[in-house]
């Protein structure tokens, strides 16, 4: 048996591999760019097969795949072209989508791709012979009919983005506050030194710390919420530039209806299809969130670094689960593995940002943006990479650190911050005089405090308690 077989396009012959359920357009596109060796990432597949089954599906109800159309399917094909499109949203056919996604700026050649595939598919499930010339179920007149790339490639990069957040990143943003959440309320009691500019503040519970972060990842998923929202108007129904040539009134509504049905999420047909088909706002929004959902790991995720620093010489104030060995020359070295991969994660999500805004400001000229499949692939990626890291920092450092209790304990008695407390009682002046002479001296506030005679000693202890410092008291009642 041949490796090849033949296939025709508008351009002529082309070989594609034997067995291959893409033709000839996929394997043009193959040819043309072998540039990265990328794919498209399997969710934009996905979300392209979802897509093609609700433009089948609006098809259908309206007649024009039926008897009504130009050239009619019948029942068994019509019902093999919608499972076709689902076995590809199921991600059955993920290996037959092979073009690089440095392609042709509108996704063309994915487009063709899809169309390609489930239309041998579909031939084939309704008893068809999927290697013959003629093709029975087209992938243009019947998988593309009332179709552009333009309006149906960044319709299913919408839908693949919305779903993945919603699928995955919310989900995990969920769980690394609930685990946050978790240990802020175990280290309650826990009375430590604060910090401000790396400099020794007043006291603060490990609990109310921890609390602060986790509020950091609830407002995470809150952003992530609203870069679903960026993306929920979709521009299919707008066909090649907005004014929906080709296609039945009804056709965008149809189908937004249906892909917010299967996905139940708010999807609706654009507003405007002219500024839908032609800008990428609403992926650059959507991205900008994520780009906000990355600072807020980073900075996370650095100040739990900083507080397992140590152990002998750093802060230590969290004991953090060790991965793996961290030095090849120091032996016993145990690194913060998990924290530095998110950091990491992190900072190319916000280089990824920067690529977003450079495609969504210049792609867009007149009536299309020629950067959608990059900026697909970056924007799944972004949510892949943080939705994972979330995961694997929670299983892997969040649930399994502790609290050292005599690290954060032991900083309180020694800090010069303490003084504070004493403002109400003797006044800003006196206590930075007594804040200078404990550094000069080497002596606590309270040591200082009880050989001046200060305070009488009750009051003294009642105004250096560093668990009273946690809450407001303005007073020295």
């Amino acid at each position: 048996m041949s490796d090849c077989r033949v296939e025709n396009d508008s351009m002529g012959e082309v070989r594609v591999p034997a067995q291959a359920y893409y033709g000839a357009q996929t394997q043009r596109a193959v040819e043309n760019f072998p540039i990265s060796g990328w794919p498209l990432p399997p969710p934009l597949i996905h979300g392209i097969g979802l897509v093609k089954y609700a433009c089948a599906t609006a098809n259908r109800d309206l007649g024009l795949l039926g008897e009504q159309g130009r050239s009619p399917l019948n029942e068994q094909q019509i019902e093999s072209l919608l499972k076709a499109c689902l076995e590809v949203t199921e991600g059955k056919w993920d290996a037959e989508f092979p073009v690089d996604v440095f392609q042709t700026g509108s996704g063309t050649s994915s487009n063709m791709n899809a169309n390609e595939v489930i239309s041998n598919r579909a031939i084939e499930l309704s008893g068809g012979d999927r290697f013959a010339s003629e093709k029975p179920i087209h992938p243009n007149d019947h998988v593309n009919m009332g179709q552009s790339t333009n309006d149906t490639f960044p319709t299913a990069i919408h839908v693949a983005v919305a779903l993945q957040i919603h699928q995955a990143l919310i989900p995990a943003l969920e769980r690394f506050q609930s685990a946050l959440a978790q240990k802020a309320a175990e280290w309650d009691k826990i009375v430590k030194i604060g910090r401000t500019h790396l400099a020794d503040g007043t006291p603060i519970r490990l609990g109310q710390e921890m609390s602060g972060l986790a509020h950091q990842l609830q407002a995470s998923t809150v952003r992530a919420t609203r870069a679903i929202t960026a993306v929920c108007e979709l521009p299919v129904g707008g066909t090649a530039v907005g004014t929906g040539i080709n296609t039945h009134p009804e056709f965008g509504h149809r189908v937004s209806a249906e892909l917010a049905d299967k996905t139940r999420l708010p999807f609706m047909e654009a507003e405007n299809h002219f500024e839908a088909n032609a800008q990428r706002d609403g992926l650059v929004e959507c991205h900008g969130q994520l780009r906000v959902i990355a600072s807020t790991l980073f900075n996370v995720t650095n100040n739990i670094r900083w507080l397992g620093s140590g152990p002998r010489c750093g802060f230590n104030e969290l004991r953090l689960p060790s991965r793996q060995p961290g030095s090849s020359i120091m032996p016993g070295k145990v690194n913060p593995v998990m924290c530095e991969s998110a950091m990491q994660v992190s900072a190319r999500v916000m280089g990824n940002d920067q690529t977003i805004a450079i495609c969504g400001a210049t792609g867009g000229n007149f009536q299309l943006n020629i950067m959608m499949p990059l900026m697909g692939q970056t924007t799944l990626e972004s949510v892949t990479l943080l939705a994972s890291v979330c995961n694997a920092f929670v299983e892997f450092c969040a649930t399994e650190m502790e609290a050292n209790v005599d690290a954060c304990e032991g900083s309180v008695e020694k800090s010069l911050s303490m003084v504070t407390s004493l403002n109400p009682y003797i006044g800003y002046e006196k206590a930075a005089s007594l804040a200078k002479e404990a550094f000069k001296t080497g002596k606590t506030i309270r040591q200082l405090c009880t050989e001046q005679e200060v305070l009488p000693e009750a009051e003294l202890d009642k105004a250096l308690d560093p668990f009273r410092m946690t809450s407001p008291h303005a007073t020295k009642e």
